[in-house]
C-alpha cells in the first residue's frame, strides 16, 4: 500500500509561510558519501499537540516515510495542516521481512527514510527494529527526532520509583507462558513497565496479582495525553477489583513497582544454615563468608553468633 499524499516539491526544506523554522540539514548526522540516512520520529502518543518541530520537518522533507500504518499517518498530517514531501511506504509487523532490503537499498542509493509508527518511537514494541538491525550490519546511518513515549509518560505518572526501571512490553497472551515470565520478574527490583490490550488486561492483572502478591503498588495508565487521560494508582488487589468492574477501553501501560527488598533477619537466624556448610566440610570462616554475603548480615555479626551458639 503506497500513497504519495500530496508530495510537497524540492523546496520541502525551506519555511512554508507559517513561521516554521526549516530543517536545519546541517544538524544531521552525516551518512557516507553517495548514501542517504534513516530516522526513526517518534510521533503524538495521543495528543496531536505533542508532535515535535523536528518530526514536521522531517516528514515534509524525506524522499520516503515508512509507516506502521499509512491511514494514521494521513490523519496526522492532516491534523498538522503538513504534507509529506516524498513517497509512503506501509512498513508493518506482516510485511517488515520482505520490505527491509528494498527500503535498507533505497537508503544505500542516497534517500533519506523516515520511519513512523503509529505512536511514539518505532522499535519500541513496535515495527523498525528489523530495519535498525539491518542498517547498523551494512554501515548505514541511523538517527532519531526523539519525541512522546507512553513508557516514560507512564513511569512519570505512575507516582512510583523512577531511579531504576524496566520496560517489559506486552506479556505473552497464553496463561501459561504469561505465568512463567512473571514467575521470572516476581523479585525483580525495579519498577517495571508493560503494555496491555484493554481486553485482556483483567487476565494480565489476575496474573500480576498471583506471582505478585496483593500488596504490590502499581498503576494502570489509560489514554495517556488524550482527553479520557486516566491514572489509577492501587495495590495490585485494588487494581483487580477495579478491572473486574470498569470497562476499560483505550491504550494501555501498566507500571508496577519492583519486588521489596527481603528483611535479612538476625545473624542468630543464619547460625543453622552456617552450621550446615560446616557439616559438609566447610571451615567456619569460609561458611559464615558465603551465608553472610547470601543473606545480607554482617560476617563479623554472624561468626559471634555462631561462636555464642556452640558455647
Amino acid at each position: 500500500m503506497e500513497d504519495d499524499f500530496g508530495a510537497a516539491p524540492d523546496t520541502a526544506l525551506m519555511d512554508d509561510g507559517e513561521g516554521r523554522e526549516p530543517l536545519d540539514a546541517s544538524l544531521a548526522p552525516a551518512a557516507r558519501p553517495g548514501e542517504g540516512l534513516i530516522v526513526l520520529a517518534a510521533t503524538p502518543i495521543g495528543n496531536r499537540g505533542d508532535a515535535t518541530t523536528r518530526l514536521i520537518a522531517w516528514l515534509e522533507a524525506a524522499d520516503i516515510v515508512a509507516a506502521e500504518d499509512t491511514r494514521r499517518l494521513h490523519r496526522l498530517v492532516t491534523g498538522l495542516g503538513i504534507k509529506v514531501g516524498g513517497q509512503v511506504i506501509s512498513y508493518h509487523e506482516h510485511n517488515e521481512a520482505v520490505k527491509t532490503a528494498e527500503l535498507l537499498a533505497q537508503v544505500q542509493a542516497g534517500k533519506t527514510l523516515v520511519m513512523v509508527t503509529d505512536a511514539g518511537m518505532p522499535s519500541v514494541s513496535d515495527p523498525g527494529f528489523r530495519l535498525v538491525t539491518a542498517a547498523v550490519e551494512a554501515g548505514v546511518v541511523v538517527t532519531a527526532a526523539p519525541g512522546p513515549s507512553a513508557v516514560l509518560t507512564a513511569l512519570a505518572l505512575s507516582g512510583l520509583p523512577t531511579d531504576r526501571f524496566c520496560f517489559e512490553g506486552f506479556l505473552p497472551r497464553k496463561s501459561g507462558e504469561r505465568a512463567a515470565r512473571l514467575h521470572e520478574l516476581a523479585l525483580e527490583k525495579r519498577t517495571m513497565v508493560f503494555f496491555e490490550a484493554p481486553h485482556r488486561l483483567e487476565a494480565m492483572l489476575r496474573a500480576l496479582h498471583h506471582e505478585f502478591g496483593p500488596t504490590r503498588p502499581a498503576a494502570v495508565c489509560r489514554e495517556l495525553t488524550k482527553t479520557y487521560e486516566e491514572v489509577i494508582r492501587k495495590p495490585l488487589s485494588g487494581l483487580l477489583e477495579w478491572a473486574e468492574a470498569a470497562q476499560i477501553r483505550g491504550e494501555i501501560a501498566i507500571v508496577v513497582g519492583g519486588a521489596p527488598e527481603a528483611d535479612p533477619g538476625t545473624p542468630e537466624d543464619h547460625v543453622a544454615a552456617v552450621n550446615e556448610l560446616m557439616s559438609q566440610g566447610m571451615r567456619m570462616k569460609e561458611a559464615v563468608a558465603v551465608i553472610a554475603h547470601d543473606v545480607h548480615v554482617s560476617k563479623r555479626e554472624l561468626y559471634s553468633a555462631v561462636l555464642a551458639a556452640r558455647g
